[in-house]
C-alpha cells in the first residue's frame, strides 16, 4: 500500500496591532453671543475669545496609563493558561508585560501568532517548525516526568520544553553505590537516584552543560541541584561515605559543612579549583532557568490567505481526534484518507504518478482564521502496479493545537491532473476542556499501525504523539465503525489525564479493557491492570496495546476502556466500534 505520510502545523501569523486611543467628541454651543441689558433689551456684544475644548486636549502619560487600565479587560481564560502554562518557561519578562498590559482579545491573538512567528526557524514557510516541537515537548514532559503534578511543572520538564532532549543522558534510577569521580571528592557512597544531562551546546548558556536531577524523597520527583552532594544519601551520617582524602585522614568530613560554599563534597585533590568555579555554576543555573534567547528575528507583518477550492465531487474521508497537552491547549490530529483509485494518474518512463493539493483552515464561531495547513499527498507507483495501488488508501496527518471551544474546520482537496476533481469537507469540532480535578481521557484511538519510534524522532513527525507513531483508521462516516481483517492486528491507543495521586504520591486506578461481541452481547474480552504498574507516580499514562484480531470471528464489536481512580473515587470510559472481515 502506497502512504504519504505528512504532518504539518501551519500557523497565519498576524502584525501586532497596537491599542487605539478612541475618537473624541468635540462639542459646540448653538446659542448667539448676545447679552441682556438691564432694560431688558439685548444688544450684540464683541465675539468673546475661543475656550479651548478640555475633551480635545492630550492626556498626560499618568491619565493615559489610568485609561488603559480602566478599559484593560482582566486576563482570563485561554489566555490567561497560555501566559501561566503554554510558555510559562519561554516567554520572555518584557514580553510577558507586553501581553499583560493588552487591552482585549483582538490584540492578544495577534500577540500570540506574533510571539510563534518571532520563533519560526523559517519565517517564509507556512509551517512553525519551533511550535510543532515546542508542543510535543509539552507531551512528552507531561508523559514521561509526571510526579505527583503534571510532567511540565517538574524541573526535568521545564528543562526538557525549554532546551529539548539532552544529547546524553547518565542516569541511576535506583541510586544505591556510587563512586565519586574525583572533580567531586573521589571515594564510594551510596547515592539516591539521580541524572545528569549534558547539553554539547546551549545558546546563551554555553559549551558542554551538565544539569543534576536528584529524587531525594525515592518517590520520582526529581529537582535540579546546584549542590552535587544532594544526591549523597550518607551526606549527613557521620563516618560513612567518605571521601578520598576523607579515607587518608587528610580531611574530617564535618568540615564539608562550615565552608559555607554551596556545595558539601568534602575536600579532594580538586577541591580548590572546584570552589572557584562556584559563582560560574550560579550563573549557568541561572541562564538556565530563564527563558531561552528567541533565535529569529520579528516580522512587522505576515498574512496569509487562501481561497477555498470548490467544484465537483472529490469524496475523502476525515477523522478528528483531541489529546491535552496542557490545560488551556488541546492536540487536535486531523487525519485524511483519499482513496488512491479516485486520483487521476499520469504515467511517463513506466512510473506513474498522482498529486492531490490540500488546503485546510480552521476558524471560530464568529468566522475570524485561527488556522490554515496545505499541502501535497503524492502518490507514486510503477505503472505495472497501478491498479493494484488503486486499490490502498493514501492518508495524510496535520496536528494543530487549540485552546477548548467549538470551531469549523474546512477541507478542500484538488486532483492536480484533473483540476475539475474537487472536494469540500466541512465540520464544526468541540475542542473539549480538561479540568484539573475532573478524570479524563484523549480520544481512543483504533489504529491501522503502531510503533515505537526512535528517540530522536520522539515527539516529531508525521503521526507521532509523543514517542509513538499512530495511525489511525478512518472511518467513512463519524459514527460508522472502522474496519480491521482477521490477518491484522487490533491496535488502540489512549491517554488517561487527571489521576488523583495519594499521600504517598502514588496514584491508584485501575484499567479495564472490555471488548464486546455486538450481535451476541457477549464479552470477548474483560481484563484490567493497575495504573501502579504503568508508572506508580504519574497523573497521566498511555494506554498502548496491540492485540491479533485472528481469534475473532467476522462480525461488529465494540472496544470500551474504563479507568477507575481509587484516590478521587471517579470513574471515566471510552468506546469504539470496529468490524472484522474474512
Amino acid at each position: 500500500m502506497s502512504r504519504l505520510m505528512l504532518s504539518a502545523m501551519v500557523v497565519v501569523a498576524f502584525s501586532c496591532v497596537g491599542a487605539r486611543m478612541p475618537a473624541q467628541s468635540t462639542s459646540t454651543d448653538p446659542s448667539a453671543a448676545q447679552t441682556t441689558q438691564d432694560n431688558g433689551s439685548s444688544a450684540n456684544s464683541a465675539p468673546s475669545a475661543e475656550q479651548p475644548n478640555p475633551l480635545n486636549r492630550k492626556l498626560t502619560y499618568s491619565e493615559e496609563r489610568q485609561r488603559r487600565k480602566a478599559t484593560r479587560e482582566e486576563l482570563k481564560g485561554y489566555y490567561k493558561k497560555w501566559l501561566d502554562e503554554d510558555v510559562r518557561w519561554i516567554i520572555t519578562p518584557e514580553e510577558e508585560s507586553a501581553f499583560k498590559n493588552l487591552s482585549n482579545d483582538e490584540e492578544r491573538d495577534a500577540f500570540i501568532e506574533a510571539f510563534w512567528q518571532r520563533r519560526n526557524p523559517n519565517p517564509d514557510s507556512n509551517d512553525n517548525e519551533y511550535r510543532d516541537e515546542y508542543y510535543a515537548r509539552i507531551q512528552y514532559a507531561n508523559e514521561h516526568f509526571a510526579a505527583g503534578e503534571p510532567g511540565w511543572m517538574t524541573d526535568r520538564g521545564h528543562i526538557y520544553i525549554a532546551w529539548g532532549k539532552p544529547d546524553s543522558i547518565d542516569s541511576h534510577p535506583s541510586g544505591g553505590s556510587y563512586e565519586r569521580p574525583i572533580d567531586e571528592g573521589g571515594g564510594e557512597t551510596s547515592t539516591y537516584p539521580f541524572e545528569v544531562w549534558h547539553y554539547r551546546y546551549l545558546a546563551g548558556v554555553g559549551d558542554n552543560i551538565d544539569i543534576e536531577f536528584v529524587d531525594t524523597c525515592m518517590c520520582g520527583e526529581y529537582h535540579a541541584t546546584i549542590n552535587r552532594a544532594e544526591k549523597d544519601a550518607l551526606l549527613h551520617v557521620p563516618g560513612a561515605g567518605l571521601t578520598q582524602y576523607e579515607e587518608m585522614g587528610m580531611a574530617k568530613k564535618a568540615d564539608r559543612f562550615t565552608g559555607g560554599g554551596l556545595e558539601q563534597l568534602g575536600t579532594g585533590p580538586m577541591s580548590s579549583s572546584q570552589q572557584s568555579k562556584e559563582f560560574d555554576r550560579l550563573d549557568t543555573f541561572s541562564k538556565l532557568f530563564a527563558p531561552p534567547p528567541i533565535k529569529f528575528t520579528d516580522l512587522d507583518d505576515f498574512l496569509t490567505s487562501s481561497k477555498v477550492l470548490t467544484g465537483p465531487p472529490f469524496l475523502f474521508d476525515v477523522r478528528t481526534d483531541y489529546v491535552k497537552i496542557t490545560n488551556g491547549t488541546v492536540m487536535v490530529p486531523v487525519t485524511l484518507q483519499i482513496r488512491n483509485g479516485d486520483i487521476t494518474y499520469t504515467t511517463k518512463e513506466g512510473d506513474s504518478v498522482g498529486l492531490v493539493n490540500i488546503l485546510g483552515r480552521v476558524s471560530t464561531i464568529t468566522h475570524r482564521i485561527l488556522y490554515t495547513f496545505e499541502d501535497t499527498v503524492k502518490v507514486e507507483t510503477p505503472s505495472d502496479l497501478l491498479e493494484r495501488t488503486k486499490n490502498n488508501v493514501s492518508v495524510y496527518w496535520n496536528s494543530i493545537p487549540l485552546p477548548p471551544g467549538r470551531y469549523k474546520l474546512e477541507i478542500a482537496i484538488k486532483d492536480v491532473n484533473n483540476p475539475d476533481h474537487v472536494g469540500l469537507w466541512r465540520r464544526s469540532i468541540d475542542v473539549p476542556e480538561y479540568d484539573d480535578d475532573q478524570l479524563a481521557t484523549s480520544s481512543l484511538i483504533l489504529a491501522s499501525d503502531m510503533e515505537r519510534v526512535p528517540s530522536k524522532d520522539v515527539g516529531t513527525g508525521s503521526f507521532v504523539i509523543g514517542n509513538t507513531k499512530v495511525i489511525p483508521r478512518v472511518p467513512p462516516t463519524v459514527s460508522a465503525p472502522v474496519v480491521f481483517h482477521r490477518g491484522q492486528n487490533l491496535n488502540f491507543w489512549m491517554q488517561v489525564y487527571n489521576l488523583g495521586i495519594g499521600q504517598n504520591k502514588r496514584n491508584d486506578a485501575t484499567i479495564e479493557y472490555q471488548i464486546l461481541d455486538l450481535a451476541t452481547n457477549k464479552q470477548i474480552l474483560d481484563t484490567q491492570e493497575s495504573a501502579a504498574k504503568l508508572n506508580p507516580n504519574a497523573d497521566q499514562l498511555t494506554l498502548e496495546k496491540t492485540m491479533p484480531l485472528a481469534s475473532l470471528e467476522p462480525g461488529k464489536y465494540q472496544l470500551t476502556i474504563k479507568v477507575h481512580d481509587g484516590v478521587l473515587k471517579q470513574r471515566v470510559a471510552q468506546s469504539a466500534p470496529f468490524n472484522v472481515e474474512q
